[in-house]
């Protein structure tokens, strides 16, 4: 997992043919290469310098095979809204390196708002998602308040079950 970026980055500016490129890759990370470049109308070579770059740039950031929680055990997710301490401001980079390391996280996300981060874990039973909030987040004498959310289901953007 990528560390909390510095506030003041800079993000890349991407054309048109980026756009397309990373629309075509978001759909299929796993298209050849000869076929993104065909999808998006430039040579095989001049996709795969493009591809190169935009890695490079840190527009993409990684590929990732996106896995049923539920096939290694973990059937129960959950959305945990943290709100630190208001004296723990100096420490979000030090619970963020903490909190993904547990095995039950799957994202955790900063937020600006009432909450602090919104934590996406995937847990083995009720049982496993309490003891992570008990022990792992209320636990932490930095933390204030958690919120629990059950999640029934989640359906990635443009992938309708």
């Amino acid at each position: 997992m990528r560390a909390v970026p510095p506030p003041n980055i800079v993000r890349p500016v991407v054309d048109d043919i980026d756009q397309r490129i990373l629309g075509a890759l978001a759909d299929d990370a796993r298209i050849a290469n000869n076929a993104l470049a065909a999808l998006v109308g430039i040579a095989p070579s001049t996709c795969l310098g493009r591809v190169r770059a935009l890695r490079e740039r840190g527009v993409i950031r990684g590929y990732h095979a996106d896995i049923e929680p539920a096939a290694f055990g973990r059937p129960l997710q959950a959305m945990i809204a943290v709100r630190l301490q208001s004296h723990a401001r100096g420490h979000i980079r030090e619970f963020v390196a903490k909190v993904v390391t547990l095995p039950e996280v799957l994202n955790v996300f900063f937020l600006g708002g009432a909450d602090d981060f919104l934590v996406h874990i995937a847990a083995s039973s009720t049982e496993n998602l309490r003891d992570f909030v008990v022990v792992n987040l209320s636990g932490n004498p930095d933390v204030a308040l958690t919120e629990t959310n059950l999640i029934f289901e989640h359906v990635r953007a443009g992938h309708v079950r």
